[in-house]
């Protein structure tokens, strides 16, 4: 992961579809393709991934198309800065 991360954002994505292990990896490999993103943890349980990316090389919609093209269906997602201290939690869907 990059030094300088104090400006990525963070996405959690809601995913249908997800059955299993084999799942989660590859929406993992799918998203990790995508410049710019830096960490990817997905989770079958739970029906999400988080994503810790660079808001200047990648954006929201490339990463639901890039778990879209995995084959799975995002029912929605919740954006913020990754900050931990900030509230400016903006959901969608």
């Amino acid at each position: 992961m990059p030094d300088d991360v104090g400006d990525d954002q963070l996405v959690i994505i809601r995913i249908e579809g997800m059955h299993c292990h084999k799942c989660e990896q590859a929406i993992q490999k799918a998203l990790l393709q995508k410049p710019g993103v830096h960490e990817v943890e997905v989770d079958f349980n739970s029906g999400q991934a988080s994503v810790l990316y660079d808001h200047n090389q990648v954006d929201v919609k490339a990463l639901t198309e890039a778990v879209t093209e995995a084959g799975y269906h995002v029912s929605g997602f919740i954006q913020r800065h990754a900050d931990p201290a900030s509230p400016d939690l903006k959901p969608s869907n």
